[in-house]
Formats: structure tokens, C-alpha cells, sequence
């Protein structure tokens, strides 16, 4: 029903008849220069805003996909609430995001270092600062993460044996802003047992991918 309501959106707005939905993994592993259409085995895990998608991919075409509506904005309104339930001070949707990229991990990682956050008191309405560290970010963000985490390992548990055997070699490519998260590869390499793989530009694949759809279409 959501595909169908883009498309009709789209058509309405004037754009040629009919208009293609792309999965957004597949869009993103174009982008991300993967050899889709070759008969092997390639994991992409998007993690956005409001949702993560993990696809294995083959020959051109989605084999295995599992959605969760958990992104990036869940891991920052999780920052938000734990700096209110242990310190009873409420801070902003920029300043957990901000929290998130200077301090936050989905595992450990070297030279982690500590915040100092600002925000307002609950109980006096006054300005106050406290300090946070990472190990307390990691217990704040626990929950969405291990969603996320979940949803790849179900993935990967669809799997055929000759595809998941292509896997050990390809490993999981890893695009979306949510991606960006320290410690995120490190997390999902000890829980699934395959090695993730590193994208250049993470942010961007999907776009670039998407263009080149286009392209194709035309």
C-alpha cells in the first residue's frame, strides 16, 4: 500500500507513467558498486533516519530482506531519554545527535573520550551540565542497535548455503547515515560472524544508485 501511494504521488506530480520503485537496497549496492548481477552472494544493511533494511542480494534481484522501522532517530530520542530519566535534564534532538557522533558506539572503540552536555534542569528549570561517557552511551542506545542487529542476523538466516558461503569472502556492506555510528561494524562482525566491508561514501549510495536506475530506464 505505501508503494503503491509513492507511486500514485508521483504520477500525480507528473512524472512519466509508470513510475518504478526501487528497493532501497538495491539502489544503494548499485551505488556502492557491488556485483549485483553476477550469480554470487552481496549483504547490504541501509540504516537510515527512520529505518534499517538488510538485503542479500543476487543475480540482479532481491533474495532475502528483512525491515525494521528503527533509524537513526530512534538512537537519538534513546539519548534523549536516558539523559532525562538519570540526570532529569532534557536536551534537544541536535544535542543527542551530537552526543551520538562525538561519544556514541555500538561497541567498544579506542581513545573514546567523554561529553560535557548541556541542557535544562527538569526540576528547577535551570541550565545544568553534566558529563557522560561512552560505556553510558553504549547502555542508552542498547535497545534500538540490538534492533538493528537482529534484523541483519534474520537476514542472514534466510540465507541459501551458496549464497552464505559467498558471504565469508564479499562480507556486508554497510550504507546510510546510521552507518556512520563508531563501533557499529565491529558490533555486527561479532554478532553475525562475517566480516563487514567499509563504503566510501555511505551517505550517497542510494542517490547514486537510484540515478543510475534512472539511466537504464531511459
Amino acid at each position: 500500500m505505501e508503494q503503491r501511494a509513492v507511486q500514485d504521488a508521483c504520477e500525480a506530480a507528473g512524472a512519466r507513467r509508470p513510475a518504478h520503485v526501487i528497493p532501497e537496497p538495491l539502489a544503494a549496492a548499485i551505488g556502492a558498486n557491488l556485483p549485483i548481477s553476477e550469480p554470487v552472494g552481496n549483504m547490504v544493511v541501509d540504516i537510515g533516519g527512520g529505518t534499517s533494511e538488510s538485503a542479500l542480494l543476487s543475480l540482479g534481484g532481491v533474495v532475502a530482506l528483512e525491515a525494521v522501522r528503527v533509524g537513526s532517530f530512534d538512537i537519538d530520542a534513546a539519548i534523549q531519554a536516558y539523559v532525562r530519566r538519570e540526570y532529569g535534564l532534557a536536551i534537544g534532538e541536535r544535542t543527542a545527535e551530537e552526543i551520538k557522533w562525538h561519544i556514541g558506539s555500538a561497541a567498544p572503540t579506542p581513545d573514546e573520550g567523554r561529553a560535557e552536555v548541556k541542557g535544562r534542569e527538569l526540576m528547577s528549570g535551570l541550565p545544568k551540565t553534566v558529563i557522560l561517557t561512552p560505556a553510558e552511551i553504549r547502555i542508552a542506545i542498547d535497545e534500538p542497535v540490538s534492533a538493528i542487529v537482529e534484523s541483519v542476523v534474520a537476514c542472514l538466516a534466510q540465507a541459501p548455503a551458496e549464497l552464505a558461503q559467498d558471504l565469508m569472502a564479499q562480507g556486508i556492506c554497510l550504507v546510510g547515515g546510521g552507518s556512520l555510528l563508531h563501533g557499529l561494524d565491529i558490533r555486527l562482525s561479532e554478532e553475525t560472524g562475517v566480516p563487514v566491508v567499509p563504503v566510501a561514501t555511505p551517505m550517497e549510495c542510494v542517490v547514486m544508485g537510484a540515478g543510475q536506475c534512472i539511466e537504464s530506464f531511459e
